[in-house]
């Protein structure tokens, strides 16, 4: 599989996991089980310090990767299937407001204001440095 496949694949199950966390039909302790995968990826007390190259993100991967498998067991089949449905249906809507005229004209909005700043303090450096 491609790397951006498989990007993609890890996105999509993160979304699919964020609507389970969020569903009734999910367990407490499956709840807390992703609570405590996610708060160990951004605590700053890990078992090895995530500045050690490699090594460092490999437990991080590692606690994600089981914790990931676990509650993939524990949340009901059900459950699971519905989640994934809400994920893609939210991943439709997403792609069709990013497309949408109003996204669009916003960004070029955002652009062009940029732009022109940059410019503008480009020419205020000029003129001060010319002085």
């Amino acid at each position: 599989m491609e790397l951006r496949q498989q990007a993609q694949r890890v996105h999509r199950e993160a979304r699919v996991f964020y609507f389970a966390f969020k569903h009734r039909g999910v367990p407490w302790y499956a709840k807390l089980l992703a609570a405590c995968s996610a708060g160990y990826l951004f605590s700053p007390i890990q078992l090895i310090p995530s500045f050690i190259p490699l090594i460092g993100f490999l437990d991080d991967f590692l606690v994600l990767f089981l914790g990931a498998k676990l509650i993939q067991r524990i949340i009901p089949s059900e459950v699971l299937t519905e989640c994934r449905e809400l994920a893609m249906a939210s991943a439709m809507r997403r792609k069709d407001e990013i497309r949408s005229p109003a996204a669009v004209v916003a960004g070029v909005v955002i652009a062009a204001v940029w732009i022109t700043a940059a410019v503008s303090a480009g020419v205020v450096m000029a003129r001060y440095i010319s002085l």
